[in-house]
């Protein structure tokens, strides 16, 4: 059977989807919402299992592949929760050292998908590290829900922290140039423009559809912007025309797409809001990106 994509679904489904994801509503509350969306045979639990991702399908770099060498670190972060836990990624058999990408997950943790854009990236000749902020509380569990609940009682300003933390530990690795690039997704988005506030030394931060920072905050942005948006993503897009007089005030080197027609979490391949031109399109971008940013 084909994969659904976010064609099949009622737009007001999706965007009650996303209200679930984010926190907006609860599980309860989504099913009893998305009832009236349950026709055909089709149930409510159902329908959220239609929209919640199926990573094993979406894997595109098996964890064991041959080209690549992967490792679980550990780093220290005292002004955050004391210690980071996350995914280090290179490619194998390489000589020198290397540019390095901090790769940012949605507000569920280190899951799958989320490794499997670390091995990615790291086949394009990059040194990946991908923290998991849910480690302090266990890390993730392989349950978006519970995952999902949990991240919800982290402290954020600790978080945040660790991220900081995280890019700088990365950035200065005994196999890394010192070109420090990060992407992020959703939550993650939104770490990516706040490392690009935090360090004056990162050299470009791509968001994917992620909360910006105050428009303040924008003049202390030195790095590069590779901004991504969803057509169809109010909750997000509608800050960005704030921020991006900040920025133009500011000077800030960015480029902004917005792909027409696309839900929030339009890259993640795993679920039916994934749309395959505008990822396709949005992921090439940022490899050249990252190619002129950290390996010129």
């Amino acid at each position: 059977m084909p994969r659904k994509t976010a064609q099949d679904f009622d737009q007001e489904l999706l965007i009650l989807f996303d209200a679930y994801v984010h926190g907006v509503v609860d599980r309860r509350g989504f099913l009893e919402k998305a009832q009236k969306f349950a026709v055909g045979g089709m149930t409510a639990v159902g329908l959220l299992a239609a929209l919640s991702p199926d990573f094993a399908s979406a894997q595109q770099i098996a964890k064991d592949d041959k080209r690549i060498v992967t490792s679980s670190v550990e780093l220290p972060s005292p002004a955050g929760y004391g210690t980071v836990k996350g995914y280090l990624v290179r490619p194998a058999g390489t000589q020198g050292k290397l540019p390095t990408v901090l790769v940012v997950h949605e507000n569920r943790g280190l899951n799958p998908h989320i490794e499997d854009i670390a091995r990615r990236l790291a086949l394009e000749g990059y040194l990946v590290f991908a923290p998991d902020a849910l480690a302090p509380l266990g890390g993730y569990l392989g349950d978006e829900d519970k995952a999902r609940t949990l991240f919800a009682t982290l402290d954020q300003k600790k978080t945040a922290e660790d991220f900081v933390a995280s890019a700088q530990w990365l950035q200065s690795h005994p196999d890394a140039t010192g070109k420090l690039g990060v992407v992020g997704f959703c939550y993650g988005g939104g770490v990516a423009h706040a490392l690009a506030v935090r360090l004056p030394n990162l050299s470009a931060a791509v968001p994917f559809y992620g909360n910006h920072p105050a428009a303040e905050d924008a003049a202390k942005v030195k790095a590069p912007l590779l901004i991504h948006f969803a057509g169809v993503d109010e909750r997000i897009n509608a800050a960005w025309p704030a921020y991006e007089a900040a920025l133009k005030a500011a000077g800030v080197h960015y480029t902004a797409h917005q792909y027409a027609g696309t839900q929030h979490g339009f890259n993640n391949d795993t679920t039916p809001r994934f749309d395959a031109a505008a990822a396709k399109l949005a992921w090439e971008r940022t490899l050249a990106f990252f190619s002129q940013t950290l390996k010129a």
